[in-house]
């Protein structure tokens, strides 16, 4: 699902028709800052009656377990840059490999997880030197993980294929590639913008 807040020019995720025939266009504006930015539905396969009496304590266990804010540090401890263009070149499907998701986490992701013909090495120095200790942490500003139960289902086959029920507890997350895609952007976009 696309991000949910206004961008620089367009909603993040938004998207704009044009003519390639007639030379088509790139609007930076379009592009934005928050690249890979966007919310996530996880479902965790545990009932809300089964968990109500434990929510508050979980809550309190993932405020301590997940970084935030705008500091570094994240929950995967990259083991030099070499690992962070492994990342950059494998996307989620790296991170299943390396233990940080499961496999049926690809089936709902965009490309399973990577964009075959991606460049990670047009990635400059200065985003991959923010980018590396931000790996694993959820951001500032926007950016949420929130635990919700789903209350009404209003489309069955669609619920069916994202395995939902009523009840379902589910964990929605917004993130994005934070600090590495602040720092590239505008080396990317710079050539298109006044």
């Amino acid at each position: 699902m696309p991000d949910i807040h206004w961008g620089y020019g367009f909603p993040i995720g938004g998207v704009a028709a044009t003519k390639v025939a007639g030379g088509g266009v790139i609007s930076p504006g379009g592009v934005g800052f928050d690249i890979s930015c966007g919310v996530r539905l996880l479902t965790a396969h545990v009932d809300r009656t089964a968990l109500l009496h434990r929510l508050p304590a979980l809550m309190d266990r993932l405020d301590g377990l997940i970084p935030r804010g705008l500091r570094r540090g994240g929950l995967w401890h990259l083991t030099g840059r070499a690992q962070l263009h492994e990342i950059l070149r494998g996307g989620a499907r790296y991170a299943v490999e390396q233990g940080h998701g499961v496999p049926r986490d690809l089936e709902r992701c965009e490309d399973c997880g990577a964009v075959g013909d991606a460049d990670h090495t047009q990635v400059g120095e200065r985003a991959l030197d923010r980018g590396a200790g931000q790996v694993g942490s959820l951001g500032s500003a926007n950016h949420f993980l929130e635990i919700q139960a789903v209350d009404t289902v209003y489309d069955e086959t669609c619920a069916r294929a994202f395995g939902l029920r009523p009840g379902l507890v589910c964990v929605m997350i917004h993130c994005g590639s934070r600090g590495l895609a602040t720092r590239s952007a505008p080396t990317t976009c710079g050539p298109w913008t006044p």
